[in-house]
Protein backbone atom coordinates (compact mmCIF):
# COMPACT_ATOMS: atom_id res chain seq x y z
CA UNK A 1 0.00 0.00 0.00
CA UNK A 2 1.35 3.49 -0.82
CA UNK A 3 2.48 5.61 2.08
CA UNK A 4 0.66 8.65 3.40
CA UNK A 5 0.58 12.25 2.38
CA UNK A 6 0.07 14.76 5.14
CA UNK A 7 -2.08 17.10 3.10
CA UNK A 8 -2.39 20.03 5.45
CA UNK A 9 -2.12 21.58 8.88
CA UNK A 10 -4.69 24.01 10.28
CA UNK A 11 -4.22 26.21 13.36
CA UNK A 12 -7.39 27.18 15.22
CA UNK A 13 -8.13 29.10 18.44
CA UNK A 14 -8.45 26.62 21.30
CA UNK A 15 -12.00 26.64 22.67
CA UNK A 16 -13.26 24.52 25.53
CA UNK A 17 -16.63 22.85 26.00
CA UNK A 18 -18.58 20.83 23.46
CA UNK A 19 -21.40 21.31 20.99
CA UNK A 20 -24.91 21.45 22.52
CA UNK A 21 -26.84 18.20 22.10
CA UNK A 22 -29.44 19.78 19.82
CA UNK A 23 -26.73 21.18 17.54
CA UNK A 24 -24.78 17.94 17.41
CA UNK A 25 -27.93 16.00 16.47
CA UNK A 26 -28.52 18.36 13.56
CA UNK A 27 -24.88 18.10 12.53
CA UNK A 28 -25.14 14.31 12.51
CA UNK A 29 -28.21 14.45 10.27
CA UNK A 30 -26.70 16.91 7.80
CA UNK A 31 -23.34 15.09 7.77
CA UNK A 32 -25.28 11.90 7.00
CA UNK A 33 -27.04 13.46 4.01
CA UNK A 34 -24.04 15.29 2.57
CA UNK A 35 -21.81 12.22 2.86
CA UNK A 36 -24.38 10.03 1.10
CA UNK A 37 -24.69 12.59 -1.70
CA UNK A 38 -20.92 12.85 -2.23
CA UNK A 39 -20.24 9.11 -2.02
CA UNK A 40 -23.17 8.32 -4.34
CA UNK A 41 -22.02 10.77 -7.01
CA UNK A 42 -18.24 10.56 -6.68
CA UNK A 43 -17.39 7.48 -4.61
CA UNK A 44 -15.86 7.04 -1.13
CA UNK A 45 -12.35 7.96 -2.29
CA UNK A 46 -13.57 11.44 -3.16
CA UNK A 47 -14.83 11.83 0.40
CA UNK A 48 -11.38 10.88 1.68
CA UNK A 49 -9.80 13.39 -0.67
CA UNK A 50 -12.10 16.18 0.49
CA UNK A 51 -11.69 15.44 4.20
CA UNK A 52 -7.92 15.54 3.75
CA UNK A 53 -8.11 19.13 2.48
CA UNK A 54 -7.99 21.60 5.41
CA UNK A 55 -10.16 24.26 3.80
CA UNK A 56 -12.86 21.90 2.56
CA UNK A 57 -12.97 20.26 5.98
CA UNK A 58 -13.39 23.65 7.64
CA UNK A 59 -16.11 24.66 5.18
CA UNK A 60 -17.92 21.36 5.81
CA UNK A 61 -17.90 22.06 9.54
CA UNK A 62 -19.17 25.58 8.98
CA UNK A 63 -22.07 24.30 6.87
CA UNK A 64 -23.00 21.85 9.60
CA UNK A 65 -23.35 24.84 11.90
CA UNK A 66 -20.09 25.02 13.86
CA UNK A 67 -17.91 28.11 14.39
CA UNK A 68 -15.47 28.67 11.53
CA UNK A 69 -12.51 29.52 13.76
CA UNK A 70 -13.20 27.17 16.66
CA UNK A 71 -10.91 24.23 17.41
CA UNK A 72 -14.03 22.27 18.33
CA UNK A 73 -15.00 21.98 14.67
CA UNK A 74 -12.46 19.16 14.27
CA UNK A 75 -13.64 16.87 17.03
CA UNK A 76 -17.32 17.68 16.53
CA UNK A 77 -17.30 17.23 12.76
CA UNK A 78 -15.43 13.93 12.98
CA UNK A 79 -17.86 12.75 15.64
CA UNK A 80 -20.86 13.84 13.57
CA UNK A 81 -19.48 12.05 10.52
CA UNK A 82 -18.88 8.86 12.47
CA UNK A 83 -22.40 8.92 13.92
CA UNK A 84 -23.94 10.10 10.65
CA UNK A 85 -22.86 7.02 8.70
CA UNK A 86 -23.27 4.53 11.55
CA UNK A 87 -25.09 1.46 10.26
CA UNK A 88 -24.47 2.46 6.63
CA UNK A 89 -20.72 1.95 6.48
CA UNK A 90 -20.83 -1.22 4.39
CA UNK A 91 -23.32 0.24 1.93
CA UNK A 92 -21.25 3.40 1.50
CA UNK A 93 -17.91 1.63 1.54
CA UNK A 94 -16.74 4.31 3.99
CA UNK A 95 -15.71 3.77 7.61
CA UNK A 96 -14.59 5.96 10.53
CA UNK A 97 -12.50 4.82 13.50
CA UNK A 98 -11.05 6.71 16.45
CA UNK A 99 -12.00 10.11 17.80
CA UNK A 100 -11.14 12.37 20.72
CA UNK A 101 -9.18 11.47 23.85
CA UNK A 102 -9.64 7.89 25.02
CA UNK A 103 -11.63 7.09 21.87
CA UNK A 104 -8.55 7.79 19.76
CA UNK A 105 -6.74 4.97 21.53
CA UNK A 106 -9.46 2.55 20.45
CA UNK A 107 -8.59 3.05 16.78
CA UNK A 108 -6.58 -0.21 16.43
CA UNK A 109 -9.33 -2.33 17.99
CA UNK A 110 -11.96 -0.66 15.80
CA UNK A 111 -9.87 -1.36 12.72
CA UNK A 112 -9.49 -4.99 13.77
CA UNK A 113 -13.26 -5.27 14.12
CA UNK A 114 -13.94 -3.73 10.72
CA UNK A 115 -11.29 -5.95 9.17
CA UNK A 116 -13.28 -9.00 10.25
CA UNK A 117 -16.60 -7.51 9.17
CA UNK A 118 -15.55 -6.55 5.63
CA UNK A 119 -12.86 -9.21 5.18
CA UNK A 120 -9.81 -7.02 4.67
CA UNK A 121 -6.39 -7.19 6.29
CA UNK A 122 -6.43 -4.48 8.99
CA UNK A 123 -2.67 -4.54 9.62
CA UNK A 124 -1.70 -1.92 6.99
CA UNK A 125 -4.46 0.37 8.28
CA UNK A 126 -3.37 -0.05 11.89
CA UNK A 127 0.22 0.69 10.87
CA UNK A 128 -0.85 3.82 8.97
CA UNK A 129 -2.89 5.01 11.94
CA UNK A 130 -0.02 4.49 14.37
CA UNK A 131 2.65 6.01 12.13
CA UNK A 132 0.66 9.12 11.25
CA UNK A 133 0.22 9.76 14.97
CA UNK A 134 3.91 9.05 15.62
CA UNK A 135 5.04 11.49 12.93
CA UNK A 136 2.91 14.37 14.17
CA UNK A 137 3.77 13.80 17.83
CA UNK A 138 7.43 12.74 17.70
CA UNK A 139 9.04 13.35 14.30
CA UNK A 140 7.47 16.81 14.15
CA UNK A 141 7.70 18.48 17.55
CA UNK A 142 5.93 21.80 17.12
CA UNK A 143 4.51 22.28 20.61
CA UNK A 144 1.11 20.69 19.94
CA UNK A 145 0.08 17.57 21.86
CA UNK A 146 -2.11 15.20 19.84
CA UNK A 147 -5.45 14.54 21.55
CA UNK A 148 -7.73 13.70 18.62
CA UNK A 149 -7.20 11.06 15.93
CA UNK A 150 -9.84 10.05 13.40
CA UNK A 151 -9.03 7.41 10.81
CA UNK A 152 -11.34 7.32 7.78
CA UNK A 153 -10.99 4.49 5.28
CA UNK A 154 -12.71 2.59 2.48
CA UNK A 155 -13.36 -1.09 1.90
CA UNK A 156 -10.56 -0.98 -0.69
CA UNK A 157 -8.02 -0.02 1.96
CA UNK A 158 -7.55 3.64 1.01
CA UNK A 159 -7.53 6.01 3.97
CA UNK A 160 -7.25 9.50 5.40
CA UNK A 161 -6.41 10.81 8.86
CA UNK A 162 -7.66 13.94 10.60
CA UNK A 163 -5.92 14.54 13.91
CA UNK A 164 -5.50 17.52 16.18
CA UNK A 165 -3.04 18.70 18.80
CA UNK A 166 -3.29 21.46 21.37
CA UNK A 167 -0.88 24.07 22.65
CA UNK A 168 -2.29 25.22 25.97
CA UNK A 169 0.10 28.13 26.42
CA UNK A 170 -0.53 29.56 22.94
CA UNK A 171 -4.27 28.81 23.19
CA UNK A 172 -4.27 27.28 19.73
CA UNK A 173 -5.07 23.87 18.32
CA UNK A 174 -3.35 22.58 15.19
CA UNK A 175 -5.04 20.16 12.82
CA UNK A 176 -3.14 17.66 10.70
CA UNK A 177 -4.58 16.06 7.55
CA UNK A 178 -3.26 12.93 5.87
CA UNK A 179 -4.20 11.24 2.60
CA UNK A 180 -2.79 7.76 2.28
CA UNK A 181 -2.33 7.43 -1.46
CA UNK A 182 -0.25 10.44 -2.47
CA UNK A 183 3.32 9.68 -1.39
CA UNK A 184 5.35 6.65 -0.48
CA UNK A 185 7.37 7.87 2.49
CA UNK A 186 6.08 8.55 6.00
CA UNK A 187 9.17 10.49 7.05
CA UNK A 188 10.14 12.67 4.09
CA UNK A 189 7.91 15.67 3.29
CA UNK A 190 4.64 13.76 3.73
CA UNK A 191 2.44 16.85 3.34
CA UNK A 192 1.50 18.75 0.18
CA UNK A 193 -0.27 21.80 1.67
CA UNK A 194 -0.04 23.45 5.08
CA UNK A 195 -2.61 25.75 6.70
CA UNK A 196 -1.75 27.67 9.86
CA UNK A 197 -2.27 30.95 11.68
CA UNK A 198 1.07 30.95 13.50
CA UNK A 199 4.57 29.63 13.10
CA UNK A 200 7.26 28.98 15.66
CA UNK A 201 10.17 26.73 16.55
CA UNK A 202 9.77 23.10 15.59
CA UNK A 203 11.95 20.03 15.41
CA UNK A 204 11.06 18.87 11.91
CA UNK A 205 12.56 15.49 11.14
CA UNK A 206 10.27 14.92 8.15
CA UNK A 207 11.69 17.92 6.29
CA UNK A 208 13.72 17.01 3.20
CA UNK A 209 16.68 18.87 4.67
CA UNK A 210 16.57 16.50 7.67
CA UNK A 211 17.51 13.49 5.56
CA UNK A 212 21.11 13.40 6.82
CA UNK A 213 19.92 13.81 10.40
CA UNK A 214 17.45 10.94 9.98
CA UNK A 215 20.23 8.69 8.69
CA UNK A 216 22.56 9.76 11.49
CA UNK A 217 19.93 9.12 14.17
CA UNK A 218 19.21 5.65 12.79
CA UNK A 219 22.93 4.95 12.74
CA UNK A 220 23.37 6.10 16.33
CA UNK A 221 20.87 3.61 17.76
CA UNK A 222 22.06 0.70 15.62
CA UNK A 223 25.84 1.13 15.84
CA UNK A 224 26.58 2.89 19.13
CA UNK A 225 26.36 0.91 22.32
CA UNK A 226 23.62 2.07 24.71
CA UNK A 227 26.15 3.17 27.33
CA UNK A 228 27.88 5.38 24.73
CA UNK A 229 24.59 7.04 23.81
CA UNK A 230 23.77 7.70 27.46
CA UNK A 231 27.25 9.12 27.99
CA UNK A 232 26.73 11.50 25.06
CA UNK A 233 23.46 12.68 26.62
CA UNK A 234 25.19 13.31 29.93
CA UNK A 235 27.80 15.41 28.13
CA UNK A 236 25.07 17.42 26.39
CA UNK A 237 23.57 18.25 29.79
CA UNK A 238 26.70 20.28 30.50
CA UNK A 239 26.35 22.39 27.34
CA UNK A 240 24.51 25.62 26.60
CA UNK A 241 22.17 24.79 23.74
CA UNK A 242 21.69 27.11 20.74
CA UNK A 243 18.78 29.55 20.98
CA UNK A 244 16.70 27.57 18.47
CA UNK A 245 16.27 24.79 21.02
CA UNK A 246 13.23 25.10 23.24
CA UNK A 247 14.47 22.32 25.52
CA UNK A 248 16.60 22.98 28.58
CA UNK A 249 19.54 20.73 29.38
CA UNK A 250 18.05 20.10 32.81
CA UNK A 251 15.05 18.56 31.03
CA UNK A 252 17.27 15.80 29.65
CA UNK A 253 17.13 12.66 31.79
CA UNK A 254 19.49 10.04 30.34
CA UNK A 255 18.63 7.44 32.96
CA UNK A 256 14.94 7.58 32.10
CA UNK A 257 15.82 6.79 28.47
CA UNK A 258 18.11 3.88 29.35
CA UNK A 259 15.50 1.16 28.84
CA UNK A 260 14.26 2.39 25.46
CA UNK A 261 17.81 3.04 24.19
CA UNK A 262 18.73 -0.55 25.07
CA UNK A 263 15.57 -1.83 23.39
CA UNK A 264 16.24 0.05 20.14
CA UNK A 265 19.84 -1.20 20.07
CA UNK A 266 18.62 -4.79 20.42
CA UNK A 267 16.05 -4.36 17.65
CA UNK A 268 18.54 -2.76 15.22
CA UNK A 269 16.15 -0.59 13.17
CA UNK A 270 17.26 -0.33 9.55
CA UNK A 271 16.30 3.31 9.10
CA UNK A 272 14.61 6.25 10.78
CA UNK A 273 11.12 5.10 9.79
CA UNK A 274 11.68 1.74 11.47
CA UNK A 275 13.05 3.49 14.54
CA UNK A 276 10.04 5.79 14.76
CA UNK A 277 7.69 2.83 14.45
CA UNK A 278 9.19 0.94 17.40
CA UNK A 279 7.01 0.67 20.52
CA UNK A 280 8.11 3.08 23.23
CA UNK A 281 9.98 5.41 20.89
CA UNK A 282 8.32 8.78 21.39
CA UNK A 283 9.03 12.48 21.42
CA UNK A 284 11.60 12.42 24.25
CA UNK A 285 13.64 9.66 22.65
CA UNK A 286 13.61 11.30 19.22
CA UNK A 287 14.50 14.70 20.68
CA UNK A 288 17.43 13.24 22.64
CA UNK A 289 18.78 11.40 19.60
CA UNK A 290 18.44 14.49 17.41
CA UNK A 291 20.51 16.45 19.93
CA UNK A 292 23.24 13.80 19.77
CA UNK A 293 23.11 13.94 15.97
CA UNK A 294 23.56 17.70 15.98
CA UNK A 295 25.85 18.37 18.93
CA UNK A 296 28.03 15.25 18.89
CA UNK A 297 28.05 14.24 15.22
CA UNK A 298 27.57 17.70 13.73
CA UNK A 299 24.49 16.74 11.68
CA UNK A 300 21.63 19.09 12.50
CA UNK A 301 17.96 18.38 11.80
CA UNK A 302 15.62 20.99 10.39
CA UNK A 303 13.93 23.43 12.75
CA UNK A 304 11.55 24.69 10.08
CA UNK A 305 7.96 24.77 11.28
CA UNK A 306 6.02 22.78 8.65
CA UNK A 307 3.06 25.17 8.95
CA UNK A 308 3.12 27.58 6.00
CA UNK A 309 -0.15 29.32 5.16
CA UNK A 310 -3.09 30.93 6.91
CA UNK A 311 -5.67 29.35 4.60
CA UNK A 312 -5.29 26.54 2.10
CA UNK A 313 -6.99 28.64 -0.61
CA UNK A 314 -5.15 31.84 0.30
CA UNK A 315 -6.42 34.96 2.01
CA UNK A 316 -8.92 37.45 0.61
CA UNK A 317 -6.22 40.15 0.70
CA UNK A 318 -3.72 37.96 -1.13
CA UNK A 319 -1.74 37.23 2.03
CA UNK A 320 0.04 34.87 2.48
CA UNK A 321 -0.59 34.14 -1.20
CA UNK A 322 -3.33 34.92 -3.77
CA UNK A 323 -6.60 33.06 -3.62
CA UNK A 324 -6.75 29.96 -5.81
CA UNK A 325 -10.25 30.74 -7.04
CA UNK A 326 -10.58 27.62 -9.18
CA UNK A 327 -9.89 25.28 -6.27
CA UNK A 328 -11.98 27.44 -3.96
CA UNK A 329 -14.95 27.41 -6.33
CA UNK A 330 -14.74 23.64 -6.87
CA UNK A 331 -14.88 23.08 -3.11
CA UNK A 332 -17.89 25.34 -2.70
CA UNK A 333 -19.71 23.86 -5.70
CA UNK A 334 -19.30 20.29 -4.47
CA UNK A 335 -20.80 21.23 -1.12
CA UNK A 336 -23.61 23.17 -2.80
CA UNK A 337 -24.59 20.15 -4.90
CA UNK A 338 -24.44 17.86 -1.87
CA UNK A 339 -26.71 20.17 0.12
CA UNK A 340 -29.13 20.33 -2.80
CA UNK A 341 -29.39 16.54 -2.95
CA UNK A 342 -29.70 16.06 0.80
CA UNK A 343 -33.02 14.84 2.17
CA UNK A 344 -33.48 17.33 4.97
CA UNK A 345 -36.24 19.78 5.85
CA UNK A 346 -36.45 22.82 3.53
CA UNK A 347 -35.69 25.18 6.41
CA UNK A 348 -32.55 23.30 7.42
CA UNK A 349 -31.47 23.13 3.78
CA UNK A 350 -31.85 26.91 3.43
CA UNK A 351 -29.83 27.46 6.60
CA UNK A 352 -27.04 25.25 5.27
CA UNK A 353 -27.08 27.08 1.93
CA UNK A 354 -26.95 30.43 3.73
CA UNK A 355 -23.95 29.31 5.78
CA UNK A 356 -22.27 28.18 2.58
CA UNK A 357 -23.05 31.53 0.97
CA UNK A 358 -21.19 33.35 3.73
CA UNK A 359 -18.02 31.50 2.69
CA UNK A 360 -18.04 32.86 -0.86
CA UNK A 361 -15.29 35.27 -1.87
CA UNK A 362 -16.63 38.52 -3.24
Amino acid sequence: MPGPARTGIANLPLHGGKAPKWLFQRMVKLAHEITIAIVTDYGPDEMLHRLSHPYWFQAFGCILGFDWHSSGVTTTLCGALKEGIRGMERDLGLFVAGGKGATSRKTPSELLKWGEVISINPDPLIYASRMSAKVDSAAVQDGYQIYHHSFIFTKNGTWAVVQQGMNESARYARRYHWLGKEVTDFVNEPHSAILSETRGKALNLVASESNSARNTIAGIVSTQKPEEILMDLKKIKTLTLPARHDIRTEDLHPESLKKIILSTYERQPGDFKELLGLPGVGAKTIRALSLISELVHGVAPSYRDPARYSFAHGGKDGIPYPVDRETYDRSIELLRKAIGKSKIAPGEKRNAENRLGRLLIE
